[in-house]
């Protein structure tokens, strides 16, 4: 499927339930991931223009869901280049008002099939039990195993003076190989 094309996700929860709608982002969500990514609450909000600029350059490798017609959730990734195989998941969000519907796995099981990559990799601070659990599923999908090592520690990151909080270490996950279809 191209990235023009829009997919609604299989499986809603109710009957009446309007559909889900998956697509790569244009530049016109990207006011949208912003907001998404801030209204969590816990993701690192990074500047508008950081989100404007992803979609314009990583929309192939990015997915927003939209229900009813509104933003509803996202999923920001990137091919490293070093090993354009891998798929490398950096913000994964989803508003408050759509949660507990499946929405994030929805969106992370999309975004993997039409990749194309072979390997995923993603960081995760050790209290996130949530995507921890999101990527669990990814890979038990795909029939491995979620590994993790440490990546990035504490003292990577500036001090809290400078930044007004704390980070915790955010340690590397992979899931691979991942099967396509």
């Amino acid at each position: 499927m191209s990235s023009a094309e829009t997919s609604p996700a299989q499986n809603s929860p109710e009957p009446d339930a309007e559909p889900i709608i998956l697509r790569a982002p244009t530049v016109a969500d990207g006011a949208d991931l912003w907001r998404l990514a801030k209204g969590t609450g816990v993701l690192d909000t990074n500047t508008p223009y950081a989100y404007i600029l992803w979609t314009r350059d990583f929309a192939e490798t990015s997915v927003i869901a939209e229900i009813g017609g509104e933003p509803a959730g996202f999923i920001s990734g990137y091919h490293k280049p070093s090993d354009p195989q891998t798929l490398f998941i950096w913000q994964v969000a989803v508003d408050s008002e759509f949660r507990g519907r499946g929405l994030a796995k929805k969106m992370l099981f999309e975004l993997v099939s039409r990749s194309g990559a072979s390997r995923l990799e993603t960081t995760i601070t050790a209290d996130n039990q949530a995507s921890i659990a999101l990527f669990t599923a990814l890979a038990r999908e795909h029939g491995t195993e979620l590994q993790r090592k440490p990546l990035f520690t504490e003292d990577y990151f500036p001090s809290p003076d400078e930044t007004g909080e704390d980070h915790a270490a955010e340690d590397l996950y992979t899931v691979e190989p991942l099967q396509q279809s």
